[in-house]
């Protein structure tokens, strides 16, 4: 399949360095309200980058279900083989790319796990089948021998736990951070003429703002 013939010109808006916030965290929040505004669907969803000692990339969609003063918060099985390589390389990169706005949003930085009472706080506010299907995954990317041992331990589970009440927080589940060291916008324009405007921490006190060449 040879995809060369099919273009797009990118004409929705502009990114002007002279009129960008001080923080970067502010223009974040600003294009995540407008994605939300635009009903983009789950604009909230990113690219998490991961790599560990082997040196091989990973990359996989996850859900950020915070923005802090510092990061940006998501939620996943510990075990897992994102947690193994935050484990052997605490470095990670996300994108968002918003379509409908012609907009990307790259952050990386280091990455460390929250507190066990915040994530044990957000699991409670999942959806019961959530929760009963974090249990089911575990390990997480571990083989399965068919859809249908999944199917019954769920359906255990979910017995198990009607009887009991509230589901537990596993031990090997919870939330991470990446702290933000380098974060770039990029607004798509006509003629491959992309703006690209990138904020690098300074101490984490303040941010240096700098144009790149699309």
């Amino acid at each position: 399949m040879d995809f060369t013939d099919q273009r797009l010109s990118y004409e929705k808006g502009v990114l002007d360095q002279q009129s960008v916030p001080e923080s970067p965290f502010d223009l974040l929040k600003a294009w995540m309200d407008e994605a939300i505004a635009q009903k983009v669907q789950e604009p909230y969803a990113m690219s998490l980058a991961t790599c560990g000692i082997d040196n091989k990339p990973s990359v996989r969609i996850v859900l950020m279900r915070e923005i802090t003063e510092t990061g940006v918060v998501f939620y996943t099985n510990y075990e897992s083989a994102k947690g193994q390589d935050i484990a052997e390389n605490p470095n990670a990169e996300v994108l968002f790319f918003w379509h409908e706005l012609e907009r990307q949003i790259r952050i990386s930085g280091s990455i460390a796990k929250i507190d066990a009472q915040k994530s044990a706080a957000y699991f409670q506010k999942r959806p019961h089948d959530s929760q009963v299907g974090a249990w089911v995954s575990q390990p997480q990317s571990g083989e399965v021998t068919n859809r249908e041992v999944m199917d019954q331990t769920f359906e255990q589970l979910q017995s198990d736990y009607s009887n009991s009440g509230e589901v537990p927080t596993p031990e090997f589940w919870g939330g991470y951070e990446i702290t933000v060291e380098q974060i770039e916008f990029w607004q798509g324009r006509a003629n491959r003429m992309h703006d690209r405007i990138v904020y690098t921490s300074e101490n984490g006190d303040s941010w240096n703002t700098k144009r790149l060449l699309p």
